[in-house]
């Protein structure tokens, strides 16, 4: 691809301009399958196409496809992404596609141009990478005990995950699998043994929610290094409440407590994904800070682009 370092200096130019959170495009993968597209004008654009399986029981899929393809789209500062979708779409005529697939992009949720071509070729934005800054502490009434879960927690963290994975799995892009149970299980159970930043809410000593976080650190050649700006960074993996307690204030206590102590822990901010389909995270989040900075665009099975 022998524009290809002229193509990501002009997108990480596109990317400085629409959002100054955007760190600079990654540099395209060297084992994907090149593509290429021409232009009306003559310019010419260009992307590459990584194909990842992921092994039955992972925890990977819980939350994706068994089978995606993945599209790095390299367009520069062009409307070149519908050439791009087609050319793909082409290329996907040659695999061999089954139902537990994927089209998978990841693109600046500001880039409105882009989305209109998502849209036509049938991808839809079934998660949002959204972050919140290190803002000074919110002084909230609490009428709950929110504590650091240990080993001995094991099944009310499970429940309560298990609670979100189900809920979730209607409104975005988890998928309740038959051995979901047994691999969250296995998951929390290195997590709680590794004393990751895990903690419950509780109410009259009944746990009512749950957040599950771990740090992550942004630097480069790391894959955070692709999606955030550099520094140490909180990430808010998972946050539950119990049906029963939604809509009474325990989520907004709760995820102010590990705001205080995430950024205690040296954090320039947070990030999670949410799905925007999902009409409690998409109103919660933005509620408590986060704003949209990468769209994951998505079509279930690969086979469904257009």
């Amino acid at each position: 691809m022998t524009s290809a370092r002229g193509l990501v200096a002009a997108q990480s130019a596109r990317f400085a301009a629409l959002d100054p959170l955007l760190p600079p495009a990654a540099e395209p993968p060297l084992d994907g399958h090149v593509l290429t597209a021409a232009l009306a004008d003559g310019a010419r654009v260009a992307g590459v196409v990584s194909h990842q399986s992921f092994e039955p029981r992972s925890i990977t899929q819980l939350w994706s496809a068994a089978e995606v393809w993945e599209l790095l789209p390299l367009i520069g500062t062009t409307q070149g992404m519908d050439a791009l979708l087609t050319r793909w779409r082409k290329y996907l005529d040659t695999q061999d596609i089954g139902e537990d697939t994927a089209c998978v992009v990841h693109w600046p949720s500001r880039d409105t141009r882009a989305a209109r071509a998502f849209l036509d070729h049938g991808l839809v934005p079934l998660s949002v990478l959204a972050v919140r800054l290190r803002a000074p502490h919110q002084q909230l009434h609490r009428t709950l005990t929110i504590r650091r879960a240990t080993p001995n927690d094991l099944e009310v963290v499970l429940e309560l995950s298990l609670a979100e994975l189900e809920y979730s799995s209607s409104v975005g892009s988890t998928v309740v699998r038959p051995d979901a149970a047994a691999t969250k299980r296995r998951a929390l159970a290195e997590r709680l043994a590794n004393a990751s930043p895990i903690w419950l809410a509780e109410r009259d000593g009944i746990a009512v929610a749950l957040a599950e976080c771990a740090i992550v650190s942004s630097a480069p050649g790391t894959a955070a290094a692709a999606r955030l700006p550099q520094g140490r960074w909180g990430y808010v993996n998972c946050v539950s409440v119990l049906p029963g307690a939604r809509g009474t204030g325990i989520g907004q206590q709760l995820v102010a407590h590990v705001h205080q102590e995430l950024h205690r822990m040296g954090t320039v901010g947070t990030y999670l994904y949410y799905n925007p389909p999902n009409p409690l995270s998409s109103v919660f989040w933005p509620r408590q800070g986060y704003r949209p900075l990468w769209t994951v665009w998505e079509v279930r099975p690969a086979s469904a682009l257009r």
